[in-house]
This record gives structure tokens, C-alpha cells and sequence, in this order.
């Protein structure tokens, strides 16, 4: 069976911030992606809110019928908004100020006390929890040793290389870090920079799970509309049950 998707609403939002409109609606969009075939939603509530709002967030609670994966940073203040929100995942992923996006997994290894405490503080009030990591062994072992039972490996290397011996590193050091974490008890997801033309030979790792994709989705919404945008994506994994076959 192939991986499932949740799409990353966040550049609807981005759209919409940039003109501080009413519209483009990022909860409008997720129900359409719903309706499209997804499997779930995430978005990413920044301490900037560049893009998605605490009103959004709010919104999106109501009206997703999937499942909703929110994505923060390990801070007092998102701990407080989870504990209301109550989403069904918390991603917790590192945030840089003026970064254009997020540009690395979150270093477990290196913040191992800190996230400890705050994964705790989130299962005590029963919101599972998950680490954006980047794909090397340290940082599967922290993940387990901080008691998440989810991870996102970051895909970023993969997407970004531009030799075929780069993306085969890249590649082999997901299955590699996929493989550990499974076998250490964790579920694994992954996610960042994919898109309909290199999303297929990760679907294929049958340790991955599901996949969060968000700006390739956004991207080619602009032309072909979000929900073709969505199932065009959706065939793309699929086509990772054909090779099995």
C-alpha cells in the first residue's frame, strides 16, 4: 500500500499574507484537498505568523475531518496553543528568524533535555508528538531516547541534488535512517521539497509512511487548479505500489 498524504496548506496563507486579504483561504483550501483525496492536513504556526494565523488554526479544527498535523516550534507559547487547539500530531520542527523556509531537521541529539520536557508536557496532555529530523542515525536514536513515537525525515537533500550521485547519497541515507527508526519502534513520515517528478522513489520505501507536501502542491494549484493539483500527486505515490507489483 502506498504512503499516504497530508498536504501542507501553508503557501495558501502565504498568498493570502501578502496582500494581509481575506482570500486566498487556507481552510477553504484544505477542504478541498480533503475532497481531492488526501489523507490529512498540516500547516506550520510560526512565531512570525507569516502565513497562517492562530485564527486559521483554530478554523482548521473544525472543519478537518482527516487529520490535522500542526507544526511548531518547542516553545512555551505553541505548548500553550496546542493544549487548545488539540490537533491530532504536533510536528516539532526548529524556526530561524528570517529564513525563507525551515532549513533543517530539528537537532535532537543537541536539545535531547529540552525536547524531552516538552514532549512530555504535550502527552500529559494527550497530543502525540513528532521531531522533523534530518536522515542520520544520531538523530533517529535522540528521537527515540525523547519519547516521540512519529518522525518526519527531511527530504531536503533529496529534493535539492543536482547529480545523480548526490540523490543516490541522499536517497540512501533515508532508507538507511527509515529502516533504524522502524526498527526502533517509531512510524515514520518525510517531507520537504517533493514533488510530482521525485516523490515516487521515496513512496517506495516501505518504512515511509506518509508524505507531507505543501509549496510543490501550492505551485502547481496556481495553474491547474488545487484539487487536480492534489490527485496528480496522490497518482505519483501510487505509482510506487506499480513497481511492487
Amino acid at each position: 500500500m502506498s504512503a499516504s498524504l497530508s498536504v501542507n496548506i501553508d503557501h495558501v496563507a502565504t498568498v493570502r499574507q501578502a496582500r494581509r486579504a481575506a482570500e486566498p483561504d487556507p481552510v477553504a483550501a484544505a477542504v478541498l484537498c480533503d475532497l481531492a483525496g488526501a489523507d490529512g492536513i498540516t500547516c506550520h504556526l510560526r512565531g512570525d505568523r507569516r502565513h497562517i494565523q492562530d485564527d486559521d488554526l483554530h478554523r482548521l479544527r473544525q472543519v478537518v475531518t482527516t487529520r490535522l498535523n500542526v507544526e511548531m516550534a518547542a516553545t512555551d507559547e505553541m505548548l500553550a496553543i496546542a493544549r487548545k487547539v488539540r490537533p491530532d500530531l504536533v510536528t516539532l520542527v526548529p524556526e530561524r528568524p528570517g529564513e525563507v523556509t525551515t532549513e533543517g531537521g530539528i537537532d535532537a541529539a543537541k536539545n535531547r533535555r529540552r525536547l524531552e520536557r516538552h514532549v512530555a508536557a504535550l502527552r500529559r496532555s494527550r497530543i502525540p508528538a513528532s521531531l522533523f529530523i534530518d536522515p542520520e542515525p544520531d538523530q533517529v536514536d535522540a528521537a527515540v531516547a525523547i519519547g516521540v513515537e512519529t518522525i518526519e525525515l527531511n527530504t531536503n537533500a533529496y529534493s535539492i541534488a543536482t547529480t545523480a550521485a548526490d540523490e543516490a547519497a541522499a536517497y540512501d541515507a533515508l532508507v538507511a535512517a527509515a529502516c533504524r527508526a522502524a526498527e526502533r519502534g517509531l512510524t515514520v513520515a518525510a517531507g520537504h521539497g517533493l514533488t510530482v517528478r521525485n516523490v515516487t522513489p521515496i513512496a517506495e520505501i516501505p518504512e515511509i509512511i506518509e508524505l507531507n507536501i505543501g509549496h510543490s502542491i501550492i505551485a502547481r494549484a496556481v495553474l491547474i487548479g488545487i484539487e487536480r493539483a492534489v490527485r496528480e500527486i496522490r497518482e505519483a505515490i501510487a505509482r510506487a505500489d506499480v513497481a511492487f507489483e
